[in-house]
């Protein structure tokens, strides 16, 4: 079952996705700020998913996005929302917890 999950969740395998993560990775908590604030992902930035709309900016010139939420559902439709407005390069990181073990 985590399979399916995986394979619709996160675009890249957990190994690409350490590499992406631990290479600079512009990393986006798209939670709400409560939950942001209860528990956070080191060096990540809240932009809520209702936000995301207002802040293509802070996503420009960004060389790798990585954006992940509580389960992956919020993250992969923010994935959507950005490539449809011409951001590339981003990869759904799934859950924080996720994100936050592959942190070195």
């Amino acid at each position: 079952m985590f399979g399916i999950f995986k394979s619709l969740f996160s675009q890249k395998g957990s190994e690409n996705l350490a590499e992406i993560i631990n290479n600079n990775a512009f990393l986006v908590d798209v939670r709400s700020p409560m939950e942001f604030n209860s528990d956070k992902v080191k060096g990540s930035v809240n932009i809520p998913l209702d936000q995301i709309q207002n802040h293509f900016s802070k996503f420009k010139g960004k060389n790798n996005i990585v954006v992940f939420c509580r389960s992956g559902n919020r993250s992969s439709q923010a994935k959507s929302i950005l490539e449809r407005n011409g951001i590339e390069n981003v990869t759904n990181g799934g859950s924080y917890q996720s994100v936050k073990s592959l942190l070195k």
